[in-house]
């Protein structure tokens, strides 16, 4: 099988890489791709993901037999449409689910219909009823987010007033922005690819989404876990209070579709219950990164029973490893993002690893004449394996530190809070 992935990010890396190991892959293309995909595809660079006739023009001049939708932005230009309508194979959410994601007032409102559990929240449609608002609710904590889709789905946790204001009002520039209830607890996702007759979860993970465990400035994902026991054990609970009603109501409102339904969770650590926060019609950045080493069953096996609406048939084959993915993010992310600068020490840091080495995925990266530049906000994802999170946890700090990456930050506590340090 001759594959296209369309995306450019670690998490599109990783897929990559998930597909490269496929006994069925006699072609496997990324475009645009990015400094590391190279290794294992062949890039396309000057294939706009975004642009349908031109990823059309792509699939013929590759004989392409599968187009996998990797990251957002080709999903609400219509590719997946596009090209299935050409009769190209297609992984990828069709637009009618598109505001599951693109739109949180009608995912919220979908929520309620079928009673799933979700914080609570208040849309706000302008400053001044959100001002008064937070005055007569003054010390609370909230999370603050645009109602619409936004890079890397960047958000605010603050119970200062006026630094909610000063977030919301660049929010207001796109639109309406949500109030949300804050649930102290373990953030998780959890990964299902769906069919018309039911669905596979892949494991979930547990992601770290703020700059140190107690900061209040924006920022997206930083890190992942994978395995999450905590979480495992109450699977029954989220597929009966979250999963079922989630693709009953999919399938009642003719939204259903076959492709990746990423859950946003939270578990209240005090009273274990699970709550709904956000769908994604993809997979998440990093917690793909976390998961995708951990999975051995093959890929395409996988997009095959799916299209023969045979996924809850299969097994899926796990490693007994534990995994810690630790983001490198450049100076000034997620608000004032430097690009354009060189990372210097990498040229073999993506190279295959070997053993229970660390797995190293690239992000916003691209080369300039043999230098490693970067294009964004979040550029390497390490990922430490072990046979327990501690010892992922030090495989992965162990490279980190090794390499001294000039000019990117990171998390240095990623995975601690699933067990004891010294």
């Amino acid at each position: 099988m001759r594959v296209l992935l369309l995306g450019s990010g670690a998490k599109d890396h990783a897929m990559v890489w998930w597909f490269s190991k496929s006994r069925y892959i006699s072609g496997l293309y990324a475009a645009p791709g990015n400094l590391a995909t190279s290794r294992i595809a062949t890039n396309l660079p000057d294939t706009d993901p975004s642009d349908p006739e031109a990823v059309y023009r792509a699939c013929l001049d590759h004989s392409i037999d599968f187009v996998f939708i990797g990251t957002e932005q080709p999903l609400f230009t219509g590719v997946a449409s596009y090209l299935g309508e050409r009769n190209i194979p297609v992984f990828g959410a069709p637009e009618k689910s598109l505001k599951l994601e693109g739109d949180r007032s009608f995912s919220r409102a979908f929520m309620a219909r079928h009673n799933i559990p979700v914080p609570k929240g208040i849309f706000f449609d302008s400053e001044e009823p959100l001002e008064r608002y937070l005055d007569r609710h003054e010390g609370t904590t909230f999370i603050i987010k645009s109602n619409l889709m936004t890079p890397s789905r960047i958000m605010l946790t603050s119970s200062n007033k006026d630094s909610l204001m000063a977030f919301a009002r660049d929010l207001f520039r796109r639109g309406p922005v949500l109030l949300e209830q804050y649930i102290r607890g373990i953030p998780a996702s959890c990964s299902l690819l769906i069919d018309d007759n039911g669905y596979l979860i892949l494991p979930l993970t547990s992601d770290c989404t703020k700059k140190s465990k107690n900061d209040m400035t924006p920022t997206g994902g930083m890190g992942s876990v994978c395995p999450v026991p905590v979480l495992e054990d109450m699977m029954d609970i989220i597929r009966e209070r979250i999963i079922d009603p989630t693709l009953y109501g999919l399938k009642v409102e003719k939204l259903a579709y076959k492709g990746v339904l990423t859950l946003s969770l939270m578990l209240d650590e005090a009273t274990r219950e699970p709550y709904l926060v956000d769908y994604h019609v993809r997979f998440s950045d990093p917690s793909a990164q976390a998961m995708i080493p951990l999975i051995d069953t093959d890929i395409i096996e996988i997009l095959w029973a799916m299209a023969e609406n045979r996924v809850n048939e299969i097994r899926l084959e796990r490693s007994d490893l534990c995994s810690v993915a630790v983001v490198l993010a450049s100076e000034g992310y997620p608000m004032d993002i430097r690009t354009g600068i060189e990372i210097k020490g990498i040229t073999n840091v993506f190279l295959e690893h070997v053993g229970d080495s660390p797995i190293v995925f690239c992000g916003a990266l691209r080369d300039e004449g043999g230098r490693a530049v970067t294009t964004g906000g979040r550029n390497i994802t390490v990922v430490g394996l072990g046979k327990n999170l501690q010892i992922a946890n030090q495989a992965a700090y162990s490279l980190i530190k090794g390499k001294a990456f000039e000019h990117l930050w990171y998390r240095d506590d990623i995975g601690n809070d699933y067990f004891i340090t010294e």
